[in-house]
């Protein structure tokens, strides 16, 4: 028997799952991941309190994550307090939580594509049926284009995301909220990458007051360098929190998994002290690409899209044999590095030399 002898939904016929490929290489530019691990003192820390939190695993977490949610609110400020944070295992968990509360059959969502492969994915996965909007050629995103689409289809969700992923690119405030006010429905702004923007970038926290259907998600895969700890959440009016509740799965965040996401925002100094470090080291990559006579996008995140290549498989296939695994996702033409060391940038350098 294989997939095809399934008695599967007919709408996830055909697909294939998500995922980057997951080569062993010395240099891995794949996965946006923050590339500096975390220190003794974090994981002394860290294995301290999961001893503690060991002696309780007979009983189940706390539900709803009280502390947690009261700790990400101190973090993100913006007057925010714990009944507007949720929390759930990587902001893809939160991003399907949203969907099962405000989407399924019979209703919509829309993004504005290249972006997060994920959202139409979840949509699909949830019975949300995905409308695909486009950007500029420069991967903006126009105010009245964007206002137009949604007005035309009124969909249940719209997904904002900034810094956008796979392009980098952030969205002005203005935008944001022109959809916004175009709506009734739900807009959700994934801020993965927002530690990474450059200076004076604002983020969507700043609109959540005015527009009680906003969400603005986050997680702690990028810039907190906690990938393996799966922590996404959300900030969003407390009714919004209290509809996630409807669909949540009991105790979905494990002990360990609160544990380790306390741990970290205590240690935040530490983890977000690189985030300079790659921006710099971001920035300088753009430079150098367009150097070479390569177009970028402008980013804002952790991460840059370049191009363009007639034949971008080939030049992701060079430079694996080169050592150096990088991401061959968006718009046709275009590949995507993630920031890495200062080492690994060089290895990503010379090994482009080789290509080039």
């Amino acid at each position: 028997m294989n997939l095809d002898d399934l008695p599967i939904r007919d709408d996830l016929k055909g697909r294939k799952p998500y995922g980057a490929p997951q080569i062993d290489v010395p240099v891995r530019l794949n996965t946006n991941e923050n590339p500096y691990p975390p220190s003794k003192a974090l994981v002394d820390d860290l294995a301290e309190e999961v001893r503690r939190s060991a002696a309780e695993l007979n009983r189940y977490p706390d539900r709803d994550a009280t502390e947690l949610r009261a700790r990400l609110a101190d973090y993100l400020g913006h007057d925010l307090t714990p009944d507007r944070l949720w929390a759930a295992n990587g902001s893809n968990e939160v991003l399907q939580q949203i969907l099962q509360a405000f989407g399924g059959p019979g209703r919509t969502a829309i993004g504005f594509e290249p972006s997060y492969a994920m959202h139409p994915m979840i949509s699909t996965g949830t019975a949300t049926e995905w409308i695909g909007g486009v950007r500029e050629a420069d991967f903006s995103l126009d105010p009245d284009k964007a206002v137009a689409a949604v007005e035309e289809h009124r969909p249940a969700i719209v997904f904002l995301t900034s810094p956008n992923n796979p392009t980098g690119t952030a969205l002005p405030l203005e935008t944001i909220e022109a959809v916004a006010n175009a709506t009734d429905g739900m807009v959700v702004v994934d801020e993965a990458y927002a530690e990474f923007a450059r200076t004076g970038t604002p983020s969507a926290l700043t609109l959540l007051p005015s527009h009680p259907r906003l969400i603005v998600t986050r997680t702690m895969s990028k810039a907190f360098a906690m990938a393996g700890t799966r922590l996404g959440y959300l900030a969003a009016h407390p009714a919004v929190v209290e509809a996630l509740l409807l669909v949540r799965l009991p105790y979905h965040l494990s002990t360990l998994t609160q544990t380790a996401a306390l741990v970290a925002l205590r240690h935040r100094r530490e983890l977000l002290g690189t985030v300079d470090a790659l921006r710099q080291e971001r920035d300088a990559t753009v430079e150098w690409l367009r150097g070479k006579g390569l177009e970028v996008a402008d980013s804002d995140a952790n991460f840059v899209l370049f191009g363009r290549f007639p034949d971008r498989r080939a030049v992701w296939e060079k430079l694996l044999a080169n050592g150096v695994l990088i991401r061959e996702v968006g718009p046709p033409e275009w590949l995507r590095v993630s920031i890495g060391t200062g080492e690994e940038m060089a290895a990503f350098r010379a090994a482009m030399e080789e290509v080039l």
